[in-house]
């Protein structure tokens, strides 16, 4: 025999009083016969609800999808599993404080790291025993900053994990199914259905994703132990030391996502990230962050790094309809904060990135005398320069591999694509000068503006 709800029981398993039930029915957004009886996946209906508005969502806009059929309210029925773990009763990050016997100011600290609201009876059953796991942690002789940190890495990282599930789903099953010409509740069982399966893999992948990410950094740990130690400083932050940072990014993806559009200029990324992230693999390097077509990578051996930008810059320049490449690479200490790295020397290898043209890698000299002797890599020295944002001028270089079969491809003016002969879309003629394109687009961009583009038609292979 199937259980059914009062409205009363409805609003005491939801905590939603009944006025607020009796009003999201009159609206559509609940379901129910005239004597107000419910069933149980009516409670996963009501959190999916609670869930949009405490997120801003409008309601009225919920209602309309769901009269209009873009929306299966039943859609609750999935995400109950992931919005239910936060119901139950709540408590003040004060009563929490007494609870777990931390004190209320490192509470409300962790609190914001968890993302919750220091106001109000904010902390859930969860959220406790996430508190309780920290002052475990801190009573073992964690500083309250580790804890912060880590945390503040889970929750980006984790965060960006579950981002990606819902979005994939929704871009690659959802839409996809929509194209197809499934709709209505059909559309959202088999989304449904196809999420859940991809939800139980998400355990066993994070547990292998972070045992290869242990033995990595337990790897790169004991890399910085092989180093001589300096002694140590009572004044020194913790989280010091010598790495080298590499910022490497496309010349030309502005005027490439402007002629082309996002989705072209998305494939050509895909491509880059692919090829970075690869090159990194093989050098034992890091991928730090991605911020657009820019990529920072650290590395604990500074002939590494310099081997990894050249094999980025040989693969991209080999690729077929691509833009150039540039690279700035130096060494010195820096700061690790949170998974990411920061202070004065990584500003200096994003101002050498800056300052590079296309198929540079521009590298200091501390850089150079890091890596030592490389016979086979050519050092060019630039002079002393200045850099953005740097007090004094540094000396600069720029490393290459001595090539004898370097070969010309065109540069299309437009979206900055090298091109190779047989990529060649359209030319032009004029003032005496050959533009190659490769596309009839980026040909008439040009025709209609050509003052706007510089006069670059070739660039090396």
């Amino acid at each position: 025999m199937r259980e059914l709800l009062t409205i009363d029981e409805l609003a005491s398993r939801t905590g939603e009083p009944v006025w607020q039930l009796r009003d999201w029915l009159s609206r559509g957004l609940l379901q129910s016969d005239p004597t107000e009886t419910f069933e149980p996946p009516d409670i996963e209906r009501v959190r999916l609800i609670q869930f949009f508005r405490d997120h801003g969502v409008n309601l009225e806009a919920v209602a309309e999808a769901v009269k209009s059929g873009r929306l299966d309210i039943s859609y609750g029925s999935y995400l109950g599993p992931h919005l239910g773990w936060r119901g139950g009763p709540r408590c003040s990050p004060a009563r929490a404080a007494e609870i777990v016997g931390l004190p209320t100011e490192v509470v409300v600290r962790l609190c914001h790291v968890m993302g919750v609201a220091e106001e109000g009876e904010s902390v859930t059953a969860a959220d406790l025993d996430m508190l309780k796991d920290c002052k475990e942690a801190l009573d073992v002789g964690v500083p309250e900053e580790a804890v912060v940190q880590i945390g503040r890495v889970w929750a980006d990282a984790l965060g960006r994990v579950a981002e990606a599930e819902v979005r994939l789903v929704h871009f690659y099953v959802h839409e996809r199914l929509r194209a197809a010409g499934v709709s209505g509740p059909t559309l959202f069982q088999r989304t449904n259905a196809s999420a859940e399966r991809l939800i139980a893999l998400v355990g066993p992948a994070m547990v292998y994703y972070h045992r290869k990410g242990m033995a990595r950094a337990v790897l790169d740990d004991l890399q910085l132990h092989l180093v001589p130690e300096s002694p140590a400083k009572k004044d020194e932050p913790p989280g010091k030391l010598p790495a080298a940072v590499m910022l490497v990014d496309l010349s030309s993806f502005t005027p490439l996502t402007e002629a082309m559009g996002d989705l072209k200029a998305a494939q050509v990324l895909e491509r880059f990230a692919a090829l970075v992230r690869e090159a990194a693999v093989r050098w034992k390097g890091r991928v730090v962050k991605q911020i657009g077509d820019a990529f920072m990578l650290v590395f604990f051996d500074a002939r590494s790094a310099l081997r990894c930008a050249l094999e980025i810059e040989m693969r991209a320049s080999g690729e077929p309809s691509f833009p150039a490449v540039r690279s700035g690479v130096h060494w010195g200490p820096v700061l690790y904060r949170e998974g990411d790295y920061v202070g004065a020397n990584v500003n200096i290898a994003a101002r050498l990135a800056e300052a590079a043209g296309r198929h540079d890698i521009l590298v200091s000299a501390v850089l150079r005398r890091e890596a030592g002797g490389l016979p086979d890599i050519e050092f060019v020295p630039l002079g002393k320069r200045p850099l953005k944002g740097v007090a004094e001028e540094l000396e600069v270089f720029e490393a290459r591999v001595p090539r004898t079969d370097v070969a010309v491809r065109a540069v299309d003016p437009v979206c900055g694509m090298e091109l190779a002969p047989e990529e060649v879309a359209a030319r032009l003629s004029l003032g005496g000068a050959e533009r190659l394109f490769c596309s009839e687009a980026c040909l008439r961009q040009f025709m209609a503006a050509p003052q706007r583009y510089p006069a670059r038609t070739q660039a090396h292979e």
